[in-house]
């Protein structure tokens, strides 16, 4: 009787799965380029309709996730995938803090259908826009408007070998010193959120002389008050104080409370 041969171990499975965003975090990780061939050797991509029409279904090992939640379909659909998930990642601004959307979250959204759409009777949506922890477990989430590749391929790496991500939690400022560039806002007087921003994007705007607007959401501890004391010694008070911290991170707990803090 010939030996049978051993049975071929299956590769981990990866998704990605879009809610209300820009599609601006799965083109980065479109963007990595050769580092993605790497990662396609080492796992099956099951479900990217971004990237193709095959869509393999659950389980599934690792499942990314882009955009936040504005719809009831999305708070049933967000249920769904994190069922068929072993790793659920929020990837991007969207998924971990609401993104630009959650500007409705300081608004009437009724009046914004009502300018917007010409039927508003038709468009089903929540008052709020919110980030995926605040329906579902999530076991990382990776920041940015949009992510760093290089971050993005740490994180599958880790959880492919078992270990923890090394993704930084300090400030953009670090970025800064490594990099040589003189802080716009001490030699220059340009009101910057790297101070309390996450690095990652590995301090673009400063490195042209411009201050950091918060991209990457806050960092681990922020002393957001402390930040806009200084701004505010700049010039930059109330109403300007509340737009700064209402961007790309709007409901970020620690951008929120900050921004609600100089409301009239």
């Amino acid at each position: 009787m010939a030996p049978t041969k051993a049975k071929t171990a299956s590769k981990p499975r990866l998704a990605v799965w879009k809610f209300a965003s820009c599609d601006g975090c799965q083109l980065s990780l479109l963007d990595c380029e050769d580092e993605l061939l790497a990662v396609a050797g080492a796992i099956e991509i099951a479900n990217f309709p971004e990237a193709s029409r095959a869509v393999a279904k659950g389980p599934y090992d690792v499942s990314l996730v882009e955009g936040s939640i504005t719809t009831p379909h999305d708070a049933e659909r967000i249920q769904m995938v994190r069922k068929q998930s072993r790793y659920l990642v929020t990837i991007g601004a969207c998924a971990t803090a609401g993104g630009i959307q959650a500007l409705r979250n300081f608004a009437d959204v009724k009046e914004f259908t009502s300018i917007v759409y010409a039927t508003p009777q038709y468009i089903q949506t929540l008052k709020k826009s919110t980030p995926i922890t605040d329906h579902v477990f999530v076991d990382f989430e990776l920041r940015g408007c949009p992510i760093n590749k290089h971050q993005l391929v740490e994180l599958v790496s880790a959880l492919l070998n078992s270990r923890k991500p090394n993704v930084p939690t300090y400030s953009a400022c670090i970025e800064c010193k490594r990099r040589g560039t003189v802080c716009v806002m001490v030699a220059q007087g340009t009101p910057c959120l790297g101070p309390v921003t996450q690095a990652g994007c590995g301090a673009i705007c400063p490195s042209y002389h411009r201050g950091c607007y918060g991209c990457y959401g806050p960092k681990e501890s922020p002393n957001t008050a402390a930040l806009s004391v200084g701004w505010s010694r700049l010039g930059v008070r109330g109403d300007d104080l509340v737009r700064v911290y209402r961007t790309y991170n709007a409901y970020a707990d620690a951008f929120r409370r900050e921004s609600e803090a100089h409301e009239k």
